[in-house]
């Protein structure tokens, strides 16, 4: 259960905070919070917290969490009194996300899930903390129906795989993330996130949507893995943190499926996008045996136990998108 807090604000880690979805979550947190923000800007972008650096209920620790941390020593965090008010919270969103990013750090992307988590899973203990973990939709594998996925469906994963750096960290992160639970107490919750977006991802990201606008604002040919009636689901940054926040509340462990239930084809998503920006890309469909298995995931217990459900439109998210993106274009032109 949550620490009864006794100070004004509370001390909140978030490691990997300078990513895309990290950097969203200390946005909203440092409102009515002190924020940690810990990032070696592996995949992070220091441009994303840019904006917080003023404030002085927000501090950027530049560090590789794979290598254990005394927070109490930080000169950063001396006006945080770490040493007398500890930690309440950490959230730990610090792994590659994106295919192309992870194929490029695999060793990277398992040693923050297993080396880096546990360090993080020893400051929820030093500190009697709440701790999140973000895992993804990855630990299901491949399904075996085209039926949404409960959190029970225990998966079909080749652990050799091209992908496989990434969804067996998660599924041993979430083993660990599971045993600190069970034998040292620590308040722990785990969510599956699953296709979320938004502005601050980075146009050479190489996920369907960024890779999509990417081409689109360059007037590119856009290349789609999979076929036109292909379909998945996307959901929007901001519903995402909601759905972490609310995930820290509640007294369940979870896991939680975070995912939209608005099914969009791949066509609809490129042609959306493409007469958004009124771009003359034409649209290709390669069918490969590098495409992402797409899929489907129930949400049904987010709704139940959190509350929550994505509000934000396709057509709205993706405007904000394409706008940041746009923004970026000339200073971020891919090099890969």
């Amino acid at each position: 259960m949550p620490q009864e807090v006794i100070f004004d604000r509370k001390n909140i880690l978030v490691v990997g905070g300078a990513g895309f979805v990290g950097s969203h979550l200390c946005e909203d947190l440092v409102i009515d919070n002190k924020v940690i923000c810990l990032d070696n800007l592996l995949t992070g972008q220091d441009v994303n917290i840019a904006h917080l650096l003023q404030n002085p209920n927000f501090k950027f620790i530049n560090h590789d969490i794979t290598e254990a941390i005394d927070l109490a020593q930080q000169p950063e965090l001396r006006d945080f009194k770490v040493e007398f008010q500890g930690l309440q919270e950490i959230y730990f969103l610090a792994s590659p996300t994106s295919p192309r990013d992870y194929a490029r750090y695999p060793i990277d992307t398992l040693a923050v899930n297993s080396l880096g988590l546990k360090n993080a899973l020893d400051l929820a203990v030093q500190y009697k903390a709440q701790f999140l973990f973000t895992s993804s939709s990855a630990v299901y594998g491949e399904p075996e129906n085209n039926k949404p996925i409960k959190e029970n469906y225990v998966g079909r994963v080749n652990q050799l795989s091209s992908r496989a750096c990434y969804s067996e960290a998660k599924r041993f992160g979430e083993t660990l993330v599971n045993n600190y639970r069970l034998q040292r107490g620590v308040d722990t919750k785990i969510v599956r996130i699953a296709n979320c977006y938004g502005p601050r991802m980075r146009l050479d990201d190489g996920r369907l949507i960024p890779e999509i606008i990417r081409a689109a604002i360059h007037n590119e040919p856009i290349n789609i893995l999979g076929g036109p009636k292909d379909k998945s689901a996307y959901f929007f940054i901001s519903d995402l943190v909601k759905a972490l926040i609310k995930a820290m509340e509640v007294s369940e462990a979870g896991p939680f499926n975070l995912a939209s239930e608005w099914q969009m084809t791949f066509k609809e998503v490129a042609e959306k996008i493409v007469a958004l920006t009124g771009s003359g890309s034409a649209i290709n469909y390669q069918q490969s045996d590098q495409a992402a298995v797409q899929l489907m995931v129930d949400i049904a217990a987010a709704k139940e136990k959190l509350g929550w459900f994505p509000v934000v439109l396709f057509e709205e998210g993706v405007k904000q998108t394409i706008d940041y993106l746009s923004a970026q274009k000339d200073v971020l032109r891919p090099t890969v």
